[in-house]
């Protein structure tokens, strides 16, 4: 009989109302989602606050949970409006808020004290003062930088246990070229801050031909941790998330279905699916989990435009398509 093992929160991405459905519908735990306004996704559809009562419904009837981005860096003239959102959420049956803003820790853990905290990625959390001090602004859990490696996540997961908050990290979707989405590229190019939700991805665009032959420097494969799955669960962590509010709701679907089963059958059977065929017929930049096993390389980079899927396929057979 194998041995019960402890549970990992399958959190998924929800851009617009169909997303949200297909990650409900394909077995996450919960759903991270933004309204039109104070969230770093301005690229995807969001909802409105209107839809927000039923999105809740229809998630809490299915046991996942819901929680909303507030994860932009904020400006004073934006108070007032954040402030009647507050106060409106509070009303809620919300799962908790993703936070980057330091100053709105400050606000929600003072005057807003039945929203739960979630650290945002991008406060890039990679060290074990940055654990404690959030833990002190009330962050209930935390999204460990993306850089991380498997022994660095396992330590940095027992100190955030040791101050009672969860430990959170990505496990398929995009990578940026910076630490966690700090970055600065697209406002200094374009005028669009990547911090105010509106990154151009300038990182995606073919530049002038580079000494080695290379048209995209600058594009990072997918991270996909499918193969480490075993690895994470041992360094205890407590939600394992998908990237993709700009994605379409059939993409949310594949990518939250394949997690789902591989999860059910680590579980259930004490098994690890290594065919990750699946995950080549929705968008990708091909896979690697090089941050993950500590092996950062010019392996990580892909030379192609944005969407690897029909270039796969067409040099590929299905179900042959394990990478690194």
């Amino acid at each position: 009989m194998n041995q019960t093992k402890r549970k990992i929160e399958l959190l998924a991405p929800g851009g617009d109302i169909d997303s949200i459905k297909a990650a409900i519908v394909a077995g996450a735990d919960a759903v991270y989602c933004g309204l039109y306004t104070f969230n770093a996704r301005n690229r995807a559809t969001n909802i409105c606050f209107d839809d927000l009562s039923g999105v809740l419904s229809l998630a809490h009837s299915y046991d996942c949970k819901i929680y909303l981005t507030i994860n932009i860096i904020l400006i004073e003239s934006e108070f007032r409006a954040l402030l009647r959102l507050l106060n409106r959420l509070v009303n809620t049956t919300l799962d908790g808020v993703i936070v980057q803003d330091l100053g709105l820790f400050y606000i929600l853990s003072k005057y807003f004290k039945t929203l739960k905290i979630h650290a945002s990625t991008q406060l890039t959390t990679h060290n074990e003062g940055q654990i404690k001090f959030l833990s002190q602004l009330a962050a209930s859990q935390i999204n460990l930088s993306r850089e991380l490696n498997i022994k660095e996540i396992s330590a940095l997961t027992e100190v955030g246990h040791k101050n009672d908050t969860l430990i959170e990290v990505f496990v398929q979707g995009s990578h940026c070229i910076s630490f966690s989405g700090i970055c600065y590229i697209s406002s200094v190019l374009d005028g669009k801050s990547g911090n105010r939700g509106r990154c151009s991805q300038p990182c995606r665009d073919q530049y002038l031909t580079t000494p080695e032959g290379k048209n995209f420097p600058l594009n990072l494969k997918d991270n996909s941790a499918y193969q480490q799955l075993r690895e994470l669960h041992d360094t205890g962590v407590d939600s394992i998330k998908i990237e993709g509010r700009v994605k379409k709701f059939h993409y949310v679907y594949t990518v939250v279905n394949f997690w789902r089963e591989q999860l059910d059958g680590f579980y259930n059977e004490d098994k690890i699916n290594k065919d990750n065929s699946v995950l080549y017929k929705v968008f990708n930049r091909d896979f690697s989990s090089s941050f993950l096993r500590g092996t950062i390389d010019k392996g990580m980079y892909i030379d192609n435009s944005r969407d690897n899927s029909a270039t796969h396929y067409s040099t590929n057979i299905p179900g042959n398509a394990e990478k690194s």
